[in-house]
């Protein structure tokens, strides 16, 4: 089947080359990358949640800021001060 697409000047030259690379037609190589998008999307569509198990009470220690990745790993080096 024949379409017409605009593609970003730059993504279009970078795709030629690598087709030139791989000794593809720029066709094989959209529809390739194409094809690949589309079974990773249907693959994290159909993926179920993952449920980690937890144990304990009273939730986070206060301080803990999950989104602060920089502040969590000074928590986890500091010597515990729980007993």
């Amino acid at each position: 089947m024949r379409t017409t697409i605009r593609i970003d000047e730059a993504l279009l030259r970078e795709a030629k080359q690598m087709a030139a690379r791989t000794v593809k037609s720029l066709t094989a190589l959209i529809e390739d990358a194409l094809r690949e998008s589309l079974t990773r999307q249907h693959a994290a569509v159909a993926r179920e949640p993952v449920r980690l198990p937890t144990g304990g009470e009273g939730g986070l220690r206060p301080g803990v800021d999950l989104d602060d990745s920089a502040g969590l790993l000074d928590i986890m080096d500091a010597p515990d001060d729980s007993g």
